[in-house]
């Protein structure tokens, strides 16, 4: 009995009221010279790449008598959209002026095939490779790391001939194909190395489960392949997007992207330069992948971190 009241005064006299604890201020901690140089630094990294932005958004809001001022930096006198209404209805490339509008479409008619073979036919050789016995699958993988370093200009001649002959030379469908082709090898090892760590364990019990190579596939792994498809996703958006040379090699007269527009509005013009044109063209070509990015921007650093790629 008195053993039990003994622990209970001992109990009771380690309840202290909140109201009367002792109170125990934080140190302020100040700004260390390491985090001030962090700081500067990143500053200046982020005024490098926001100047020039920043004169390119209003320049294309500029008038022409404005921009002979010289003065960049100043902001629009008169704010106006005539340089975005001419580069994407009336800006000219090469004797067709019927704006960026033409090349956009063109973009967007690229990007959806491209999309869908590459990520697609790499979504499954990277599954095969990386869960299933495939026969020679170390020789298969190393001709892959080959080919996912070989400089595009030096297959650029053997890619003509061989969509010649296909008939798709200079038309939509073989640019799109074109950038299926040569992002596979890359996209199939991002894609296997990402399915290598999938627990052995997991195959095992969906083989033994009757699991056939496309039923696990769809059933199991594609819903597994979240992050690595939201990361592969923007990758080749970006990539496709923001391709030139590609575009100008196989699209002909009429498959021509809008990289290649911009291209031929900025460089092949007469009389005075417009630069209030150019930047505005500029900006509408860039503005797409910029809008993915800001809307699954976020998803992608989840991705990376999650380890979606790696070596």
């Amino acid at each position: 009995m008195s053993q039990i009241s003994v622990t209970q005064r001992a109990a009771g006299a380690a309840e202290v009221p909140v109201s009367r604890a002792p109170y125990f201020p934080r140190k302020k901690k100040g700004i260390s010279p390491q985090s001030i140089a962090i700081i500067v630094f990143l500053s200046m990294c982020a005024l490098f790449f926001c100047i020039p932005l920043y004169v390119v958004v209003v320049t294309s809001f500029k008038t022409m008598d404005q921009i002979r001022e010289g003065a960049i930096f100043a902001l629009p006198q008169v704010w106006t959209l005539d340089a975005w209404d001419h580069a994407w209805n009336k800006a000219c490339s090469g004797i067709n002026c019927n704006g960026l509008k033409v090349g956009f479409w063109n973009s967007v008619m690229i990007l959806f095939p491209s999309l869908a073979l590459s990520i697609g036919l790499s979504m499954v050789t990277g599954y095969a490779l990386a869960l299933w016995n495939v026969r020679w699958a170390g020789g298969f993988l190393f001709l892959l790391f080959i080919c996912a370093f070989v400089p595009f200009q030096i297959i650029m001649y053997p890619l003509i001939v061989m969509t010649s002959t296909a008939k798709v030379y200079g038309t939509l469908w073989g640019v799109a194909i074109i950038h299926a082709v040569l992002a596979m090898p890359v996209l199939t090892l991002i894609f296997r190395n990402y399915y290598k760590d999938i627990p052995q364990e997991i195959m095992s019990a969906a083989v033994m489960d009757s699991g056939s190579f496309w039923k696990i596939f769809i059933e199991i792994i594609l819903p597994m392949s979240g992050n690595i498809l939201i990361v592969v996703l923007i990758l080749q958006i970006t990539n496709i997007w923001n391709d030139y040379l590609i575009g100008v090699t196989f699209g002909g007269l009429n498959g021509q992207p809008m990289t290649v527009n911009l291209a031929n509005l900025v460089t092949i013009s007469t009389g005075t330069t417009n630069y209030a044109h150019n930047m505005a063209a500029a900006l509408l070509t860039a503005i797409p992948p910029l809008v993915v990015y800001f809307v699954v921007g976020k998803l992608f650093v989840q991705g990376v971190t999650s380890g979606a790629i790696k070596g």
